[in-house]
This record gives C-alpha cells, structure tokens and sequence, in this order.
C-alpha cells in the first residue's frame, strides 16, 4: 500500500511538474509571438504631432494601395507612393510594434533624395495579416514577395533600395543574405545581430532565472508553437554574404539593441559598406534626433557607395 502511495505521489508531481512546465513555455513564446503592438491610432497621431507624418501631402500624393500574396499563406498591405515622375524606388520595413505610417518620414527622406517608396505592414502589424510576430524569420519572405512586386511595377532597370529600422533592418539583412541579393543598396537602422544575444538581454530584464536556462527552453516551445528555431534568426551570418553595399545606421545611446551590434554586422559585411553612429538617439529614434545629420548621411552613402545613383544625379546636374 506505502509503495503504491508513493508511485501515485511520484505520478502527481510528474504531471504537475509537466503542467508547470508547459505553461512556463507558453508564457514566455507568448510574450515573443504575440508581443504588445502599438495602437494604430496611437502611431498617426504621435507622427502627426511630431510633424513627421504630413496628411495634407499623403493625400496630394499620387499613391496605389498594394496587396500583396505572402508565400506565407496570408496577405501584406502597403502603399506605393509616387510623388516623384521615376522609377527609382525605396521599401521601408518598420520596426516590432509599428505600422507603416511610422514609415512615412523615411519616405519624405527619399523623395528629397530622388525616390519614390513602398511602405508596408509586416505580418500581424497594421493592415496586414499572419498570426505571429517571427523577427525576421517569416517576415523575409514577405519581403521577398514586396521585392518581387515593387520590380514587376517599377522594371528592372529601376534603382531600388531597402531601408529598415529595427525588426525591419533584421529582416532586411536576413533578406538579403539568405534569399536574393536583389536589390541596388540596403540600409540598416538599429538591427540586431543574434536573435538569441538578444532574448538573452530581454529575458534577464524580465525573468530572475538565468538566461542560459531559459533560452534553451524558449526555443523549444517556439520550434513546437510557430516552426522555427530562434536560432536560425542571425544577421551577422546573413551580412556574410550581401555584396550589394549596405549603409549601418545606430545611435550610442539605445538601451534595447546596443550599438556594437551594429558595429559586430559592419565588421562582419564585405566591402562595400559604411557605418554612421549617431551621439544621440535612443532605440529607433536615430532619424528624429539627428534629421539633417541622418539625411546627410544618406546622401553621402547613395553616391559614394551606389555608382547608378552618383551616375544618374550627376547627369541630372
């Protein structure tokens, strides 16, 4: 009778250490598929207010709404905008937690310079569809089909570049060094460079167990939950093999994705390739704390670093 008391006992506390378990993990890949997004609402009017989203030119803007298939079995929202008579074109990829109109400045950056531009919604942000939020992971190919899109409009004579900033720039790198090299020029704003180096930071901010033990068990609930490991989400393996030029943008003073992982990816990039770090800005916020500084920048990359653009301002002249 003892015996059979204590196997039902150790029945009990396996169960219960397996439950435990189970909603530990679930917890924590909730906290990384299903993180807090900001309210669309909320994005327009903190962009309006900082005179970074000007309604008055979108709605003069010459625009075409695009919808567009994800291989990822979803659809992807976004906007052509064409306030410019060219075919030279630049997506933009917002960061986690943002929507496309938080694209809007960089876009305004772009026509000064030459372009027009595609702004997008990645996958569960904004307008666009997909469950789960991947770092990078799924959201590369959302790009890819973005890429193919913009060159079935644009042709394939037309300059294109892509710039992201955070998540964005993330899935930019893991684009461009992992599915197709396709497009003229790359910037990459506040990218990180390891996934996991990351979670790392994030989970000894939040969790009092160290991350050497929750790591491992995150990603053991991601790959059974959403498909993939974390660890195949690494930019400073994918910048290995881009040889268009990239121009890497960060400022010292972000706290959430540090600034030497920008320099760790500008190491690792081959030749061409330049690197801006800015004194002031925390994370993402780069462009509004230095404009001029980060437009000039810009400017400086696309003609010393991208022959069809110096070749074709300089005929403009």
């Amino acid at each position: 009778m003892k015996k059979r008391t204590l196997v039902l006992s150790g029945s009990i506390v396996t169960t219960l250490l397996a439950a435990a378990t189970t909603v530990t993990g679930v917890f924590m890949t909730n906290r990384i598929m299903y993180i807090k997004k900001k309210d669309d609402a909320f994005i327009r009017e903190r962009e309006i207010t900082a005179k970074r989203f000007d309604e008055a030119w979108y709605d003069g803007c010459s625009k075409e709404i695009l919808t567009i298939n994800s291989p990822n079995g979803y659809t992807i929202s976004g906007i052509y905008l064409k306030p410019l008579e060219t075919k030279n074109t630049v997506i933009i990829c917002h960061g986690v937690t943002e929507n496309k109109i938080n694209s809007m400045r960089y876009a305004r950056m772009f026509e000064r310079l030459g372009f027009n531009a595609v702004v997008y919604d990645h996958r569960r942000h904004g307008e666009s569809q997909g469950k789960t939020t991947s770092y990078g992971h799924y959201e590369k190919f959302d790009l890819q089909a973005v890429v193919e899109k913009v060159r079935e409009l644009t042709g394939e004579d037309a300059l294109l570049g892509i710039h992201g900033e955070s998540m964005g720039a993330a899935t930019t790198l893991l684009y461009a060094g992992t599915l197709a090299d396709n497009a003229d020029f790359y910037i990459s704003d506040c990218a990180f460079s390891n996934f996991p180096q990351l979670l790392k930071r994030i989970f000894e901010s939040v969790v009092p167990i160290d991350a050497k033990y929750t790591l491992p068990f995150a990603d053991f609930f991601m790959r059974i939950r959403d498909g993939y490991s974390v660890k195949e989400i690494m930019p400073i393996d994918a910048v290995k093999q881009i040889e268009r030029p990239v121009l890497f943008i960060h400022s010292e003073p972000d706290d959430f994705i540090p600034s030497s992982m920008t320099e760790e990816l500008f190491e690792q990039k081959p030749e061409p390739k330049m690197l801006k770090i800015f004194d002031k800005g925390e994370h993402a916020k780069s462009f509004n704390e230095n404009q001029g500084d980060y437009e000039q920048t810009v400017a400086k990359f696309l003609h010393d670093y991208v022959p069809a653009y110096r070749n074709e301002t300089e005929t403009l002249l």
